[in-house]
């Protein structure tokens, strides 16, 4: 009976403390570097996984680079070799705090949040502020935001014989689902 009333409990307190968060392991991040008039330098990352403590607003998210696929194959390989150095830096991460996040008022209207946080890219570290739109949706909270990020904050070096064919501000897309 005692063994009983002990496992009962810890059932309870493990499923009180994982509704605390929310994750996927499938949210996507795009990218586009494109300059007018010339070839599209754009990408997306469908494995991206992002964790939400509902309780505190933290989150976290982690991007492998190899994950990124381009339409040309030629673009990716140089995307990996050359600028942001896969092998040797293989992840991009982003922590941070949604504020003024409360999951009891996320509707499913779309409400703009601001997020404050590092992003980690190309071994370098940076603060970022971002505004993200939250919702509920059919299949989980919806998070999305747009924004740019230069390329100079990260050491990432466009190489001269292509400067004028891709851009250092390179706008940034993230979708998550999280459940």
């Amino acid at each position: 009976m005692k063994t009983k009333i002990i496992a009962l409990l810890l059932l309870i307190s493990c499923s009180s403390i994982a509704q605390d968060k929310m994750i996927t392991k499938t949210g996507s991040i795009s990218f586009e570097a494109s300059v007018p008039s010339f070839e599209e330098v754009k990408a997306k990352n469908s494995g991206v996984s992002c964790v939400l403590n509902t309780q505190t607003g933290e989150i976290a998210s982690l991007a492998l680079m190899k994950g990124f696929r381009f339409k040309v194959a030629l673009m990716e390989e140089h995307f990996n070799e050359n600028y942001v150095e896969s092998d040797k830096f293989p992840k991009a991460t982003f922590k941070g705090k949604i504020e003024n996040f409360d999951i009891s008022k996320i509707t499913t209207t779309a409400t703009n949040y601001t997020i404050k946080g590092k992003l980690e890219l190309h071994g370098k570290v940076k603060d970022i502020t971002i505004s993200a739109k939250i919702k509920k949706g059919k299949d989980g909270m919806e998070i999305v935001s747009d924004f740019t990020v230069n390329t100079d904050d990260f050491d990432i070096e466009i190489p001269s014989v292509v400067s004028k064919k891709v851009t250092k501000k390179v706008n940034v897309r993230f979708e998550f689902v999280l459940k």
